[in-house]
């Protein structure tokens, strides 16, 4: 589970499963981490309790890419709101943000939105119970639905997420870079032959659990580890290599310049971002390439403004794939123009703040202004 940097999130097709006739094997795992997770294992989170299908779906998206002790009060909050699908398909996207702000990876609001409003649309309000149906949905991949229909339905599937695609790296000596073709194809194989039959709900929380508290990445529990006899990276060294990590590509730089307009009340002018792309659906300051563009956007819809000569200090965020540097310059205004609200624009009141989705960043920054 990464940070809050921020890139698509992405799963295996199911086009791209392994031949489902795969031999199970008699590998000691299952029963080993079943045992270990009646000791060890969490078992009163807040998606574990009242479980339904509903909940165990949204629990799931939220974790992806994401620790458990951040989800929890997002988890907590958002179902305080959205109790059900049906409420969650009925509210408007930027409540959904709203709750979603600074849990990163916002695509995954807004499939989740987008997916409740297919499955009142085609599965009558009820989250289907098989695979394929679950990954024709936004932002349900293929090991996504497997958790959904083992946790939810008690049905038979395997997941391969980050913390089982090392687990069994290391536990099968698996090489190659995560990500490869033939290193993914391998993972699957082996998720199948140790998917159990019997209690493949506890199982797949077991396996999640273990890799998430024992089998880290840094600095695995090996001595306390229930399959440290089997496994092949301790006894032959190897785990602190395995699983082989992705290629790392130097991150590019990007630059902005933000236009935070003000008026005498302290109201930021916002404007809606793109529905797709890095924070889409969120609300940011104007935003540009460089500072002539801002100046002359201010002329143009602003024109009674008063630009400050010296930007703010320079923002910096990281997202997976670049870094973000944002230059704020500020601009005063004699009053909030009534011809600037509307769709894609509003002014906002960090004291009373209008219930939208704000970047993390962003948040920051406007509370700063406050």
């Amino acid at each position: 589970m990464a940070g809050p940097t921020q890139a698509p999130i992405t799963e295996a097709p199911i086009a791209q499963a392994p031949i489902s006739q795969a031999p199970i094997s008699q590998a000691p795992i299952a029963a080993a981490l079943v045992a270990w997770h009646a000791r060890h294992g969490r078992h009163d989170l807040p998606w574990q309790r009242d479980r339904s299908a509903y909940r165990v779906w949204v629990s799931e998206i939220m974790l992806q890419q994401t620790q458990v002790a951040t989800v929890i009060g997002y988890y907590q909050r958002f179902m305080q709101r959205f109790p059900d699908l049906a409420t969650l398909a009925a509210a408007p996207i930027d409540e959904v943000l709203h709750l979603w702000s600074g849990l990163g990876y916002y695509s995954r609001a807004r499939n989740l939105h987008r997916s409740a409003q297919q499955v009142v649309r085609e599965h009558r309000g009820e989250l289907p119970g098989e695979i394929d149906a679950l990954a024709q949905l936004p932002g349900i991949g293929r090991s996504t639905a497997a958790a959904i229909v083992a946790l939810a339905f008690g049905r038979r599937a395997c997941i391969l997420d980050g913390n089982v695609k090392r687990v069994l790296a290391r536990y099968f000596a698996i090489d190659g870079p995560l990500g490869q073709s033939g290193t993914e194809r391998e993972l699957w194989l082996r998720a199948e032959q140790c998917t159990p039959h019997a209690d493949v709900g506890i199982y797949t929380q077991a396996i999640m659990d273990f890799g998430a508290t024992l089998c880290t990445r840094r600095d695995p529990l090996c001595m306390q580890c229930p399959l440290r006899q089997d496994c092949a990276a301790l006894r032959d060294g190897r785990v602190h290599e395995l699983p082989a990590p992705r290629a790392r590509r130097a991150r590019p730089t990007r630059r902005v310049v933000m236009l935070l307009a003000l008026d005498p009340q302290g109201q930021v002018l916002l404007q809606r971002r793109p529905p797709h792309g890095i924070w889409g659906g969120l609300w940011t300051p104007p935003q540009f390439e460089h500072r002539q563009a801002a100046t002359q956007y201010c002329a143009t819809a602003l024109p009674a403004a008063q630009l400050d000569a010296d930007a703010l200090p320079t923002l910096r965020h990281a997202f997976t794939h670049f870094e973000l540097e944002i230059t704020p310059l500020r601009a005063r205004c004699p009053s909030a123009p009534g011809v600037m609200d509307g769709d894609g624009l509003l002014w906002y009141n960090a004291r009373e703040p209008a219930r939208v989705g704000l970047p993390a960043p962003i948040a920051s920054l406007l509370s700063s202004l406050a």
